[in-house]
């Protein structure tokens, strides 16, 4: 079982973020990295872009879609 920090906020989405000065850090909580498998693309804001609550502000493509994607491509 997975310990659950008390210094990090956590959405529905299974997404965590913590805030140091003014400098934010987010990640996806043990059970997300689990039910996605093997990550292979993860886009991110870039250093010093602002981000605004609620909405989209990066992307993380995980293996199973990845190879659905590849399958659906190969039948073309």
């Amino acid at each position: 079982m997975s310990s659950i920090p008390n210094e990090l906020s956590y959405t529905k989405e299974h997404e965590w973020v913590s805030a140091d000065n003014m400098v934010y850090t987010m990640g996806i909580t043990d059970y997300a990295q689990a039910a996605l498998g093997d990550i292979v693309y993860v886009q991110l804001p870039k250093v010093g872009e602002k981000v605004v609550a609620e909405k989209v502000c990066g992307e993380v493509d995980q293996q199973k879609a990845f190879q659905k994607f590849l399958h659906r491509f190969q039948e073309l």
